[in-house]
């Protein structure tokens, strides 16, 4: 399943009266879609949709020197290391993470996609900051 089609099922959930969606393809491709609203101080509010799709090239791990594999930005969006403002970052420069733990998340056109860790390991280096822009392949982890 390409950017394009993922894109037009989360375009299709946010028209539609659904609150909730998940979906298993035969491939192994899993995505689960849930819309929230965020109430704004404003008397209006937007729904928000929160995505997670996993597959098994859902973050490109490759190696970058032969110490370090990388985790890369599967899309273009910004970067949150963490769930919320007053939340714990998903991982620090030290951590241990295992294949599937969340690291970060990337928000693209208001929907919240966690990025998920291809490998086990220990995270040596984080490439972006909060609220930076990332492009599609950017380097976002350095894991050992």
């Amino acid at each position: 399943m390409d950017y394009k089609e993922i894109k037009r099922l989360m375009d299709d959930m946010g028209e539609s009266k659904l609150t909730a969606l998940d979906i298993e393809f035969p491939d192994g491709i899993k995505i689960s879609m849930k819309k929230e609203n965020n109430e704004k101080s404003d008397e209006t509010s937007t729904p928000t949709a929160q995505v997670n799709v996993n597959t098994q090239n859902q973050t490109t791990i490759q190696p970058e020197s032969k110490e370090y594999k990388t985790i890369k930005s599967p899309m273009v969006g910004i970067f949150y290391s963490k769930s919320s403002p007053t939340a714990k970052a998903y991982v620090e420069v030290g951590s241990k993470v295992k294949k599937g733990d969340i690291v970060c998340i990337i928000e693209a056109m208001k929907l919240m996609n966690e990025i998920e860790a291809d490998v086990d390991g220990e995270i040596v280096e984080i490439c972006a900051n909060d609220g930076d822009t990332v492009d599609y392949g950017k380097v976002l982890f350095k894991i050992k």
